[in-house]
């Protein structure tokens, strides 16, 4: 389900700061705010998060862009 969603950080990549890694681009999950990374960051959170979660749908989370993406269809929704 898309609805109005609060990141849970304000940091950076949730996973990536609890096990030091490093990110690219950030991700939020437009069903709980979850904040993961991108697939050019080294662990992928995002990716991984929608398939453990069932949460199909991110939006960019980087300043000026508002795009949003499904994981199952691969596509831009």
């Amino acid at each position: 389900m898309i609805r109005p969603v609060v990141p849970n950080t304000s940091h950076g990549c949730a996973e990536c700061l609890r096990v030091g890694s490093v990110w690219v681009h950030l991700r939020l999950c437009l069903s709980c705010g979850n904040v993961g990374c991108c697939d050019s960051s080294p662990m992928r959170h995002a990716r991984a998060h929608a398939a453990a979660e069932g949460h199909p749908v991110v939006r960019s989370h980087e300043p000026g862009e508002d795009w949003r993406w499904c994981y199952v269809d691969e596509t831009y929704v």
